[in-house]
C-alpha cells in the first residue's frame, strides 16, 4: 500500500492554488452541511492540514442518512457551531483556489447554496479524471478507486465516509491519477473540468441520502 504522508505535488500541480473538498449532508432536500473538510493542496501535503468542522443543522440529521451513509447523528453535533458560526472560515480556505472533489458537483452545488457569494475559478472531478486514466472499471465510487490506486487506509480506520477522510483520500487519488497519467495543466482540465459547473452528471450512490 501507499503512504500518503508526506508527499510531494506532481509537477502538473505545482504552482495551482487548489483546494479538496468533501461535505457530509444531514438527508435534508435541500442538503444542510453537517461536516466540512478543506485540504489545501499546498507542499508538502499532509494528512495533519485537513481542516474539519461538524456544524448544527437547521433541520434535523435524518436516521436513515446516519444509518446509511455517515453515521453523524444528532448528538453528535447538538453543541457544534451553526454554519453561519464556521462560514468565513471555511471560505477563506476556498477563495481564490481551484475546487477538486470525488463527483465534484455534489460539492459545488451544496457549496454554492452555503456560500452564495463564492465561486470557485475552475472545478475539478476526480470521478472524471479516474473514468479518463482507468476506463474500464467495474465501478468508480471513492471506495473502489482506494483499493484500485493502493492508498494506504490503514491509520483512518474506521473514518470511511467522513468528510476528513474521504477529503483525505481524494487528495491521494488525486496525486496517483496526476501522476500515472502523465497529463500536464492542460491536459487535466481538459480532463477533468466540470464544464460550466455542470449539474446535470447523477450524484454517486450516497446523492439521494443527502
Amino acid at each position: 500500500m501507499t503512504s500518503l504522508v508526506p508527499r510531494t505535488i506532481p509537477a502538473a500541480l505545482t504552482g495551482q492554488r487548489l483546494a479538496v473538498v468533501d461535505v457530509e449532508g444531514n438527508g435534508g432536500q435541500p442538503p444542510e452541511i453537517v461536516e466540512i473538510a478543506v485540504l489545501t493542496l499546498d507542499e508538502p501535503v499532509r494528512r495533519e492540514d485537513v481542516s474539519t468542522w461538524l456544524v448544527r443543522p437547521l433541520a434535523p440529521i435524518t436516521s436513515l442518512v446516519t444509518r446509511k451513509v455517515h453515521g453523524i447523528s444528532n448528538a453528535d453535533v447538538a453543541n457544534c457551531p451553526t454554519w453561519s458560526q464556521v462560514a468565513d472560515d471555511v471560505a477563506d480556505l476556498l477563495t481564490d483556489r481551484t475546487l477538486i472533489a470525488h463527483n465534484a458537483s455534489v460539492e459545488h452545488r451544496v457549496l454554492g447554496t452555503h456560500l452564495p457569494a463564492w465561486q470557485p475559478p475552475m472545478v475539478l472531478d476526480t470521478l472524471r479524471l479516474a473514468k479518463h486514466v482507468w476506463p474500464g472499471l467495474p465501478g468508480y465510487g471513492l471506495d473502489r478507486l482506494i483499493v484500485h490506486a493502493g492508498l494506504d487506509v490503514e491509520d483512518d480506520a474506521g473514518r470511511r465516509h467522513r468528510a476528513d477522510y474521504d477529503t483525505w483520500m481524494t487528495a491521494g487519488l488525486l496525486l496517483a491519477l496526476v501522476e500515472q497519467s502523465g497529463l500536464d495543466w492542460p491536459g487535466l482540465v481538459q480532463v477533468a473540468n466540470l464544464p460550466g459547473f455542470d449539474q446535470s452528471d447523477k450524484p454517486d450512490q450516497r446523492g439521494g441520502l443527502w
